[in-house]
C-alpha cells in the first residue's frame, strides 16, 4: 500500500567553506560535527550528489528525487512536474559568511544550458542576522560598459565600480542571474534559489587554502554572464507587518512571502498548484494538515506537498517568523 504524502522534513547537508564560521551552530542550533567550520547548509536540495533525504515519519530515509518519481504532481504540482520532470526546482540554504565570499556571478537559463546542461541561477537572500557594519555587494554603483568592467578588473579596481550595501537584520536582496554579488563578512542568510550549482568566481581577495593554493577564477566565462545594467535600488523594499502575509519576491522561478504571526493562522492552498516550502527564521510553531501535525522551529525547513489544501499554523513560542516559497 502506497504511503500518503505528509509535510516533509529533511536531513541537513553541511558544507565547510574557506569563508565559513560557526553561526550555523550558535544561531541556528545545528551541530555540524567534526567539520572545521560550516559555511552553508543545504536544507532542501535536488542537486545531483546532494539530494535531500527525509528525516522523519513513514518516508524517513527516502530521497527527494525518488519521491518525485513516485508521487510526481502530487508532490510538486502537476504544472511544475510537467515543467521540471524529476528535478526538484528549488534549492534552500542557510549561509554563514564569517569572511567575505568571493565576488561572483551566475549564468541565466540559456547560458547555463548551453555551457553546463544546467538551469541558471536566480536567487534571493533574507538576512537573518548581520553584525554591526556588515556589508554586501550587489550590482554596479554606476552605468558600466563591458570594456570599463574589464579594465577595472585588470587594474585591480573592481571594487570601485561595485555597489556596496549596508546590511541589517531582516533585509532582503533579490539577485537575478547575471547580477554580480558577494555576501560580506558577518552575515547569516536564508537563501532561496533555482536548482543550480553553477558559479563563476570573479575575484576571491587573493585568499589561499591550507596548502597555499588560490581558488580558481572564471573570468572568461563570467564576462558573458554579467548584467552590466545599473539599477537605482538593489535592496528589496517591503513593509514589516504582523499577523499577515507580506510579499517579498515574485519571479518566474519562485514566489517568496514573509509571515510573522503571534496567533494561529489558517492558510488555503487549494488554488495553488505547487509545493510550498517553509523556512523558519525565528520562533517555533505547530503545523497541522489533513495528514498530521509537525513542529517547526528556528533553523528548520519543511516541504508541503502540492496535494496539501489547508494548513493551520499555531505559534508554540510568543511569535514565529517564516518564509513561504512556491512556484506560481
Amino acid at each position: 500500500m502506497r504511503q500518503e504524502l505528509y509535510p516533509l522534513k529533511f536531513e541537513t547537508i553541511f558544507k565547510d567553506k574557506i569563508w565559513g564560521g560557526n553561526k550555523i551552530k550558535e544561531v541556528l542550533g545545528k551541530d555540524y560535527g567534526s567539520l572545521p567550520n560550516c559555511g552553508e547548509t543545504w536544507e532542501i536540495s535536488g542537486v545531483n550528489g546532494n539530494v535531500s533525504v527525509v528525516s522523519e515519519g513513514p518516508l524517513k530515509g527516502k530521497d527527494l528525487q525518488s519521491l518525485i518519481k513516485e508521487y510526481k504532481g502530487e508532490l510538486l504540482g502537476n504544472p511544475i512536474f510537467e515543467r521540471f520532470g524529476d528535478e526538484f526546482p528549488l534549492l534552500v540554504k542557510f549561509i554563514d559568511a564569517n569572511d567575505d565570499l568571493s565576488i561572483q556571478v551566475h549564468p541565466d537559463d540559456v547560458l547555463g544550458m548551453e555551457r553546463h546542461n544546467s538551469k541558471g541561477k536566480t536567487e534571493m537572500w533574507y538576512v537573518m542576522q548581520a553584525d554591526k557594519d556588515a556589508k554586501l555587494i550587489a550590482g554596479f554603483n554606476k552605468p558600466v560598459s563591458k570594456e570599463e568592467y574589464l579594465e577595472s578588473l585588470e587594474n585591480g579596481k573592481l571594487m570601485d565600480i561595485l555597489n556596496e550595501e549596508n546590511v541589517y537584520d531582516g533585509d532582503v536582496f533579490f539577485l537575478p542571474a547575471g547580477r554580480v554579488h558577494s555576501i560580506g563578512k558577518g552575515i547569516l542568510v536564508a537563501e532561496i534559489q533555482q536548482t543550480s550549482d553553477i558559479t563563476y568566481r570573479i575575484y576571491d581577495f587573493d585568499r589561499t587554502d591550507d596548502e597555499g593554493n588560490k581558488r580558481e577564477l572564471h573570468n572568461d566565462q563570467a564576462v558573458d554572464a554579467i548584467d552590466f545594467g545599473f539599477y537605482e535600488e538593489y535592496k528589496t523594499p517591503y513593509e514589516q507587518k504582523k499577523n499577515e502575509t507580506v510579499g517579498l519576491v515574485s519571479c518566474p522561478y519562485f514566489t517568496t512571502n514573509k509571515l510573522s504571526f503571534s496567533e494561529p493562522v489558517a492558510l488555503d492552498y487549494q488554488q495553488l498548484e505547487s509545493f510550498v516550502i517553509y523556512v523558519c527564521l525565528d520562533g517555533s510553531m505547530a503545523i497541522k494538515t489533513g495528514n498530521g501535525e509537525v513542529s517547526l522551529q528556528k533553523g528548520e525547513c519543511l516541504l508541503l506537498p502540492a496535494n496539501t489544501n489547508e494548513v493551520e499554523l499555531t505559534p508554540t513560542s510568543e511569535e514565529f517568523t517564516i518564509l513561504e516559497s512556491y512556484i506560481a
